[in-house]
């Protein structure tokens, strides 16, 4: 990373401004604004999340809005409601309430003397939600966004469900929002009424896990917020970004597909990273690239953005498996549109163990059958990884020893692969409720396996999310499981390989009890998205190396841990997945205050009870300065029977070392078909 000191414009950094929104609440804003904007307006870029940024964000903050607005752009990072230092409550992800506030604020930032009126929208995770979100409100002033790491299908390619399964991240993600909203403003910022605004959020806390649980299927509460509902409702150009280690990389195959503006698409081998700061690497140049589109849309400079594929992607190369990669070796390709012509899909037929070339290959109508144990998924790693700890999927030997496996023969050449690999079965349950883990992997002549893709399906989601259905025990049913979008080269002398198992502990949360799976290998089949080579791959433009403004400057005060664990009671049977995400102690030596954050979260299950699964989640959040010394703690439990979900929360809050407020929740949410 190459940190750059020096730009064509001076930037003057607002520290705090606060925007009227058309109710009379406030949200807080940090402006970065080009020298000489004032007498000469400049295109904005807004970037609107609910992360802090007078202090959590601040680093990355200065990192992308210094070195853009010393390009010639206003840069407007803004709190969202209830959030950082802007008024009110922030009631739950992606709300009607947020969208109107982003409207709002586009529009006040388009109204500013130091603006052209033309305002950009970006933001990563929760920043490129809402920016998909707003831009389908299609306010005037907002020319263009860079949405990255983000869905525009809240249910079904999100952190909560994925084929109508509960993912372990649903738990996650709401400890920590749980640990964001409990946060108070500063007292720097908004005076002495920060300690009356700490207490509004502290009592209007919601817990969210029980909004996000108790809502198991496709409704409103998921579409009303969804793009995907309505495509044509964006209106502007959108760069779309992803990367093959992050949660979230089919948004860019289907906003391609469906969009009808212009578009880019990028996926690189990251994960919920942005690409300048990418790991696994290789990180590009993203702000460079950021720079050539913002100029293009809101400067109308021809920069050469729109020029070339539509979308470009890191083709990767196979690599042993590994909970965390420094580097993904490959290359990029170019797709000149979504679906692209440069891809044939190919169907392999499943036999008994095996996958075949050809039909004939096969012995038809073998029949397998698999009831995994609650273990499998130990190898799994995170559903969205943030390469902060070793949570990527690590060698799949183990797992596949509770799964059904079927492999092909060593490949006589290369087979590479770009999309959406495709497992249809035909399948039969022996009980009413269930679900299937399907996994593709890379395996090596020494035997080790890395996980390439996987897809998962509760089985009563079948036909539909919204409307569920129960199996008949015994009956066959045809189903269809789409596996998360890859680019990946299988080399000579490898075997493809597809586990199929029927827990996934704990990525995915387990069924009510442990079931038989059949599957009838007749009408059963691997469809894989391949690519062969293009030339015009070699004749891609590279791009630049990572570029950053300077660093704030911090003091570290505790060394910080990350790690993943695996505990093993032989003696009862319980094992524990127990994730560390300690980031110490530090003081943003800017403005003085001292930051403590930490999370640990523990995942486990006994014996072959299904019911046993039990997640708990605890944070630790602390902020101190002169006399201003705050901390918060939250604990989250979940558990579940055969009929409901168990949830246990507490809340505390300290003001100089002394509990000031506590809450707890206890809550019982009944199972959908799940």
């Amino acid at each position: 990373m190459e940190t750059v000191t020096s730009y064509p414009y001076d930037v003057q950094i607002i520290e705090n401004t606060f925007i009227t929104m058309r109710d009379g609440a406030k949200l807080a804003a940090r402006i970065w604004l080009p020298e000489g904007a004032e007498h000469q307006p400049v295109p904005a870029i807004m970037e609107y999340i609910p992360y802090r940024k007078r202090d959590l964000t601040r680093g990355r903050d200065a990192n992308n809005h210094d070195y853009l607005a010393g390009h010639g752009y206003a840069c407007v990072r803004i709190d969202m409601r209830g959030s950082g230092d802007s008024d009110g409550l922030i009631a739950d992800e992606y709300t009607q309430q947020e969208q109107e506030d982003g409207v709002d604020s586009i529009a006040w930032i388009a109204d500013q003397p130091w603006c052209s009126g033309s305002v950009g929208m970006m933001g990563i995770s929760w920043g490129g939600f809402n920016s998909l979100q707003i831009a389908a409100r299609r306010p005037p002033a907002l020319k263009a966004i860079m949405t990255i790491c983000s869905s525009d299908d809240l249910y079904a390619d999100n952190m909560h469900y994925m084929g109508g399964c509960l993912l372990g991240d649903n738990l996650s993600e709401a400890t920590v929002m749980f640990a964001f909203n409990s946060l108070p403003p500063d007292p720097e910022i908004v005076g002495d009424r920060w300690r009356e605004m700490w207490f509004e959020r502290l009592k209007g806390n919601g817990l969210w896990l029980e909004e996000w649980l108790a809502h198991q299927r496709r409704s409103g509460y998921w579409s009303r917020s969804s793009v995907c509902e309505d495509y044509s409702a964006i209106q502007c150009p959108v760069y779309a970004v992803g990367g093959w280690a992050d949660g979230f990389t089919n948004t860019v195959f289907r906003l391609l597909e469906h969009l009808d503006v212009p578009r880019k698409g990028l996926i690189g081998p990251w994960g919920h990273k942005y690409p300048h700061h990418g790991i696994p690497g290789p990180a590009i140049g993203f702000l460079q690239e950021s720079l050539k589109w913002w100029d293009y849309w809101l400067k109308g400079q021809e920069t050469g953005v729109m020029d070339g594929p539509m979308l470009r992607a890191w083709l990767q190369d196979s690599m042993p498996p590994h909970t965390s990669y420094e580097d993904r070796p490959g290359h990029w390709i170019g797709e000149p549109s979504w679906p692209s012509p440069n891809i044939e899909e190919k169907r392999y037929p499943l036999g008994r163990d095996v996958i075949g070339a050809n039909p004939d290959d096969i012995l038809p109508n073998a029949e397998v059958s698999i009831q995994s144990p609650v273990s499998v998924g130990i190898s799994a790693g995170k559903w969205c990884s943030y390469a902060a700890t070793p949570d990527l999927p690590g060698d799949q030997r183990e797992d596949d020893g509770g799964s059904l496996v079927f492999k092909s023969q060593a490949l006589e050449e290369p087979l590479k692969i770009v999309g959406r690999p495709v497992v249809e079965l035909e399948v039969s349950l022996d009980k009413p409720l269930g679900m299937m883990a399907v996994r593709l992997s890379d395996a090596a002549p020494n035997s080790k396996s890395t996980r390439v893709t996987y897809g998962l399906l509760n089985l009563t989601h079948r036909d539909s999310d919204a409307n569920p259905e129960r199996l008949e025990p015994g009956k066959r049913y045809r189903v269809k499981v789409e596996l998360n979008g890859i680019a990946h080269c299988f080399p000579a002398g490898h075997q493809l390989r597809i586990s199929v198992s029927t827990s996934y502990w704990p990525l995915a949360w387990m069924p009510p009890e442990p079931a038989l799976l059949t599957i009838y290998t007749g009408n059963s089949a691997l469809l894989l998205p391949e690519r062969p080579h293009q030339e015009t791959d070699t004749a891609l433009h590279p791009f630049e190396q990572p570029e950053q403004a300077p660093s704030v400057a911090t003091t570290r005060l505790e060394p910080g841990q990350h790690n993943w664990h695996v505990h093993r009671d032989l003696a009862n049977n319980l094992s524990t997945l127990e994730v560390i995400n300690d980031q110490g102690g530090f003081r943003l030596d800017e403005i003085g205050t001292e930051i403590r954050r930490s999370t640990r979260e523990w995942y486990s299950c006994q014996d072959d009870d299904y019911t046993s699964a039990r997640g708990e989640t605890y944070t630790e959040r602390g902020f101190k300065r002169d006399d201003w010394d705050i901390q918060v703690t939250t604990r989250t439990i979940l558990t579940c029977d055969e009929k409901d979900f168990f949830i246990h929360a507490q809340l505390d809050a300290y003001e100089k070392g002394y509990r000031i407020y506590s809450k707890n929740w206890d809550r019982t949410i009944p199972r959908d078909h799940l």
